[in-house]
């Protein structure tokens, strides 16, 4: 029984020294990829260091729009270097946030536009966040993708929006990924979504070191606990957690190409 954790910040702050323990830990649980997600173009970096350092993981570079303040000009060129890295999976995160109202609009819009020309011409996945932007990002995806001629490789990662939102972003290309908040007790309304997402488009995270499944609320989370979220989809739908882990792994495997 594989999963493969999509998208987890071991790039952060709150891992200081090896991650030896932390990969231990995923292994026993079965985890047998981690996808290290880039914010910044310092951790972007950082993430192409640990996925040459360890064979479990792989990088995704990019500049999380809530980052883009602090950006130097030439931060996007490092990225666009980065992404012909062999360790390198796919671009972001990226995406648009309304919710911290730190960066304008008009500036996030640019910066995703720019990612998801990036990752077209590597021919890469993307990684969108979106907090409170549903609209906003559901815009650049369609006309990006009327740009392009082709629907958009990638996914919605640790996804919180309506159904509305993510039929629009199935019929667009993209993969539907939840991350803990799935598993919180009142979070039903999501549980509804996610039954609504075919089985071909699901996949799994942790947003380690943030957003732990139940029972482990409130604390730090790490690759290992993605197994919690996966068994609450698997309820979901229906399948065995055998079932799930087979499911999101092969998913994972073919938008990576891992």
């Amino acid at each position: 029984m594989d999963w493969i954790d999509t998208h987890a910040h071991l790039n952060s702050d709150h891992f200081e020294g090896p991650l030896d323990e932390v990969l231990s830990r995923a292994k026993e649980a079965s985890v047998v990829r981690i996808l290290v997600i880039g914010t910044n173009r310092e951790d972007s970096e950082c993430g192409v260091r640990l996925a040459q350092e360890y064979p479990q993981l792989a990088a995704i570079v990019g500049i999380q729009p809530n980052n883009l303040n602090e950006a130097m000009p030439t931060d996007f060129d490092q990225v666009v270097t980065l992404a012909d890295h062999p360790t390198v999976v796919a671009i972001g995160e990226t995406g648009m946030d309304r919710y911290w109202k730190t960066v304008p609009i008009p500036l996030q819009r640019d910066f995703f536009w720019r990612h998801l020309k990036l990752a077209h011409l590597r021919d890469l996945p993307v990684v969108i966040h979106c907090r409170e932007a549903e609209a906003d990002i559901v815009e650049v995806l369609t006309e990006f993708s009327e740009k392009t001629g082709k629907p958009i490789a990638g996914v919605m990662h640790s996804y919180a929006g309506d159904e509305a939102t993510a039929r629009a972003c199935l019929a667009l290309g993209l993969h539907i990924s939840f991350a803990g908040m799935l598993t919180f007790k009142k979070n039903q309304a999501l549980r509804d979504v996610a039954a609504t997402v075919p089985l071909d488009r699901l996949l799994v995270e942790t947003d380690t070191p943030y957003l732990s499944p139940e029972p482990f609320r409130g604390k730090p989370n790490e690759p290992a606990r993605v197994i919690h979220t996966g068994a609450c989809l698997a309820q979901i739908h229906g399948r065995s957690i055998e079932e799930m882990a087979a499911i999101t792994t092969d998913n994972a495997r073919t938008l990576f190409k891992l």
